[in-house]
């Protein structure tokens, strides 16, 4: 393949030398984990190889937030998390080790759980529309009668009739406060109390209010603030308007003033009303700092290069190296599997549509409703209710996340002829929409952009993810689980285009987000290896642990496969397990089957269902048959999914884009969903075991799957790989694929960045299947070369580099040339 040259493109460093990171290293930020306590850790950080430190969310938010994505006040860094002078001490150690400070930043929407704590929110509850906030919220007034309907009755609080009492709702004794339950909420300025026309009935107090509180029901239908997808204590703010951008933004423009952070990942830049609107202000408030995007982006779908953003959060990135890793021969008996135990084939765009067309009408139909009436303040040519039928459609058939008109206009047009195609019906209404839905000047062809995502994301990740188990480790977010696997020369032409043209966006193996740990991913990714003993040991478990949904125990099980750790306490896995395990994998199946949302969910649980899945995951650990077959599975999988796991580390610090490493990460990484992948770090035990790592030489003992149950093997891979790439920056200013040639030649993954070339074994049961390497080489020029990882010196005569030399020690390897 062609090589490429140091990026130029738009992700390329500004004029002016703004600084742009090597590698990263998120951080939770937490009251238990505070700001404090993470600059103690920096020094680790900087051990390890790490160029920046990429910190959570820091704003404050709301009380007892584990993860800071509900905001509820700009002004301030959150005291819980350590405050202005946690982030003071954090920045001026990260300093002086020579480390760089990235901020997540969430500029969607805040916390409004507690109305208390969130004092924008507090004064347009009271004070309405006369609020000096009010233009901060996204709120449709007229749809409320004046009022903002806050979906918090519950079933037994509800009137009988129109204008019936509310249970359980109360005035303070001041009256100054409405109290439903624990909740407080603001009294208007006299409207209760002695000689007001409420008085001292909550009743005919809560009447008066700008604010109505509803059954939570109304959140799917007659919500009129925009959320967070469907989270009812997330307000959407309204940070196109200037004032409330610069409000909102007070507190992260003193950082870049004062020099106390380096760059910014913005969270969910989809929801905004003008995402490159918003990023055009974002670099002239931070003078063109470092600012990544959380944007998701489809297969075969570009981001836009007018955005003034260094690139993603790197979900892309993980598409295209889990793919490059996974067996496209196990499609087709995996396919058939699924068949079987669904009792139809699955159509995963059907699938989708479906799921989305699910919640255009239900969790979202307040968004879809809302657009309709903004679509008839534009033209009443078509029936309310046919409108809101052909924007659900078309929501569902939207084929990326959302487009920025008039950019992505293709986008639009694929929707109509696709809602065309499922529903001719509407074909009139379909014609009225198309101008309406395509002006961008048009007020609802905004707020369909805005909604699009919404739809898409709670469709798709939070819900086809968990009914799709064909292959799990391939259900992560910003990846297409149809698509099954990516040859290698496909990699070599996405990483040339990404050197290209984002050579500064950040590739990731893990997240806050991620529906699988990395490592689980990459024991799961062998089961396309071996299809046939995944079906058998899989008919075993079900018949030995039945449930309702045959399909959903497939996913299950292949999430109990990914967790289970390598051996417990050196007695394999018929030893004891963790102690947290159980209560984990009990965490996940709720979580899972209530996604999936076909057979029960958060709202209406089915006992029964729910039952006979948890009874599995206890047969997981307590049925000694079960445990078995188990055993005789992770036998034939925990050595390859090793494998898997050093080349998905390796590849994802060395391929074009900035490396993050997700807190923990650098060792097992067999979280799974969230919040159980946010759970505390053993950063001693780190500490500890990379100092282990940092006096291995050549003459150490190599790791291999079977003894290798901590991760030092990945600790030494990520170790290595950061310290070259920080160290070494010019060997990382290029892209070449590297060919190999021989009998084993598709089980490697080989690249030169530039003078370091990355070498993956791929396929590695399959490889050790035709019996290894046997005489396949790199095409590389003769010489000596030093394998960083190993820290081996190997040769390379005119026939290339023998494989079965470089990688003798481990199956990956990171060589330069020893002159």
């Amino acid at each position: 393949m062609a090589g490429t040259s140091p990026g130029s493109g738009p992700g390329a460093t500004p004029a002016g030398g703004t600084r742009r990171p090597v590698s990263t290293y998120r951080l939770q930020i937490t009251e238990d984990f505070d700001l404090h306590t993470a600059a103690g850790r920096l020094e680790y950080l900087r051990d390890l190889g790490v160029d920046w430190v990429y910190l959570s969310p820091l704003l404050a938010a709301e009380p007892g937030s584990d993860h800071g994505y509900d905001v509820v006040a700009h002004d301030r860094v959150d005291e819980s998390r350590g405050g202005a002078e946690g982030l003071a001490a954090l920045s001026a150690e990260a300093r002086r080790l020579g480390l760089g400070v990235l901020v997540d930043i969430v500029p969607n929407h805040v916390g409004v759980a507690t109305p208390t704590d969130e004092q924008w929110w507090w004064d347009v509850l009271k004070l309405g529309r006369e609020s000096e906030h009010a233009t901060a919220f996204d709120v449709d007034w007229a749809a409320g009668d004046g009022r903002i309907r806050i979906p918090v009755v519950g079933d037994d609080d509800l009137p009988e009739g129109d204008g019936g009492p509310i249970g359980h709702l109360t005035l303070s004794p001041d009256r100054g406060e409405l109290l439903y339950h624990d909740n407080h909420y603001p009294v208007a300025p006299g409207t209760a109390g002695p000689g007001t026309p409420g008085g001292d009935d909550p009743q005919a107090v809560h009447a008066l209010q700008h604010y109505e509180l509803v059954s939570w029901h109304t959140a799917d239908d007659g919500l009129n603030y925009r959320r967070f997808f469907a989270v009812n204590t997330l307000a959407a703010l309204r940070v196109e308007d200037p004032e409330v951008f610069a409000e909102s933004h007070r507190e992260i423009r003193r950082w870049f003033t004062e020099g106390l952070v380096d760059g910014l990942r913005v969270d969910h830049p989809d929801g905004l009303r003008d995402p490159q609107r918003y990023l055009d202000d974002l670099r002239d408030l931070t003078g063109g700092a470092y600012v990544l995007v959380e944007k998701i982006l489809e297969p075969g779908e570009r981001l836009s290069d007018s955005w003034a953003t260094d690139g993603t959060t790197g979900y892309d990135a993980l598409g295209h190296l889990d793919r490059v890793l996974t067996d496209p021969a196990g499609q087709a008996p995996l396919d058939a599997l699924e068949t079987r135990l669904r009792g139809h084939e699955v159509d995963w765009a059907a699938m989708i549509h479906d799921t989305k067309r699910e919640v255009a009408d239900g969790i979202l139909g307040s968004e879809v409703r809302r657009i309709t009436r903004e679509v008839r303040r534009v033209t009443t040519e078509a029936p309310e209710a046919a409108v809101v039928d052909a924007v659900a459609e078309l929501l569902a058939c939207f084929p990326v996340y959302r487009s920025y008109l008039p950019d992505g206009v293709e986008h639009l047009d694929e929707a109509f002829a696709l809602a065309r195609e499922h529903r001719p019906d509407l074909a009139g209404t379909l014609d009225v929409l198309r101008p309406v839905l395509g002006d961008i000047w048009h007020p609802p062809a905004r707020r369909f952009q805005q909604t699009s995502g919404m739809v898409m994301a709670k469709g798709v990740e939070d819900c086809a993810f968990y009914r799709w188990s064909r292959l799990t480790s391939l259900n992560e977010v910003g990846g297409d689980p149809s698509v099954f696997a990516l040859p290698v020369t496909a990699f070599h032409e996405a990483m040339t285009e990404r050197q290209r043209e984002w050579p500064h966006a950040m590739t990731t193996l893990s997240t806050h987000d991620t529906k699988r740990g990395e490592d689980v991913r990459a024991r799961i990714t062998v089961l396309a290896e071996r299809p046939e003993d995944w079906a058998a040991a899989l008919e075993r478990l079900l018949a030995l642990a039945p449930l309702p949904d045959p399909g959903f125990g497939s996913l299950l099980w292949q999430a109990v496969l990914g967790a289970w750790p390598a051996s417990t306490d050196g007695a394999g896995v018929t030893g004891e397990v963790p102690a947290d395990l159980r209560e984990r994998l009990h965490g996940y199946a709720m979580k899972a089957m209530r996604e999936a949302g076909d057979r029960t969910t958060w709202t209406e649980p089915d006992e029964a269902y729910e039952a006979a899945v948890h009874a599995a995951v206890d047969a997981a650990i307590d049925s000694a048959e079960v445990r078995a077959v188990l055993d005789s599975l992770l036998a034939q999988v925990t050595g390859p999914g090793w494998s898997n796991a050093l080349a998905a580390k390796l590849v994802a610090i060395t391929m074009p884009g900035v490396p993050d490493v997700y807190q923990g990460s650098e060792l097992w990484e067999q979280s799974l969903v969230d919040p159980d992948n946010r759970r505390p770090v053993d950063f001693d035990d780190r500490v500890a075991l990379l100092a282990e790592v940092a006096a291995d030489g050549a003459g150490a003992p190599p790791l291999t799957a079977s003894v290798d149950d901590h991760g030092a093997a990945k600790l030494r891979v990520t170790a290595r790989a950061l310290g070259l790439r920080r160290g070494r920056p010019e060997l990382f200013s290029s892209y070449d694929g590297v060919r190999a040639s021989g009998p084993a030649a598709d089980h490697v993954l080989a690249f030169d960045r530039g003078g370091a070339v990355t070498v993956a074994t791929r396929l590695p049961a399959g490889l050790a299947g035709r019996g290894g390497w046997q005489d396949t080489r790199l095409e590389l020029p003769a010489g000596a070369w030093r394998d960083v990882v190993s820290d081996r010196v190997v040769t390379a005569d005119e026939q290339g580099l023998a494989l079965d030399d470089v990688l003798a020690t481990y199956p990956v390897a990171l060589l330069v040339r020893e002159d």
